[in-house]
C-alpha cells in the first residue's frame, strides 16, 4: 500500500497574513476560515511585509511591539513553518516593477513545491492559489 501524498503547504502572501491576523480586516473571516487545518509557511519577505504594513501610519498604524506580538501569536497558534527566502532573485520573472515581490514569493513557493496563498487576483503565476 502506498503512502498518502503529503498535504500541500501554503506560503502566505503579505495580504493573507494581514487579513488572517487583523480581525478588523474586511477579509478576516474568509481568510481565517480558509487557512484552518492547512499547513502554513512564512518567509522573511512575508513577515517583514506584515510588519511594514501593520506599522505604516497610512495603513494599520500599529506600533511595532504590538504588530510583532500579533505575528508571533499567529505563527505559534497555527504552527507555521518558516522557510528562508533562498531563491536567487533572477530565478523569478516579473514583467514590471509592481510584480517583483509577488512573483518572487510565487516563485519561492513553486521552488519548494508549495502554493502561494493570496487574496490578490492580479498575480499570474502557476503557484498561486486564491483564498476564497
Amino acid at each position: 500500500m502506498s503512502e498518502p501524498a503529503p498535504a500541500t503547504k501554503y506560503l502566505l502572501d503579505v495580504n493573507a497574513l494581514i487579513a488572517a491576523i487583523w480581525i478588523n480586516h474586511p477579509d478576516h473571516t474568509k481568510t481565517d476560515g480558509w487557512l484552518q487545518a492547512k499547513p502554513l509557511v512564512t518567509c522573511p519577505l512575508s513577515e517583514f511585509g506584515f510588519l511594514r504594513v501593520s506599522t505604516n501610519p497610512k495603513a494599520l498604524n500599529s506600533n511595532m511591539q504590538s504588530a510583532r506580538r500579533l505575528l508571533e501569536a499567529f505563527l505559534q497558534r497555527h504552527k507555521v513553518e518558516f522557510v528562508p527566502a533562498d531563491l536567487p532573485s533572477l530565478k523569478s520573472n516579473p514583467q514590471k516593477s509592481a510584480e517583483v515581490t509577488d512573483h518572487y514569493l510565487a516563485s519561492l513557493a513553486s521552488s519548494k513545491v508549495f502554493k502561494l496563498a493570496t487574496l490578490d487576483c492580479g498575480i499570474k503565476h502557476a503557484a498561486v492559489e486564491m483564498i476564497s
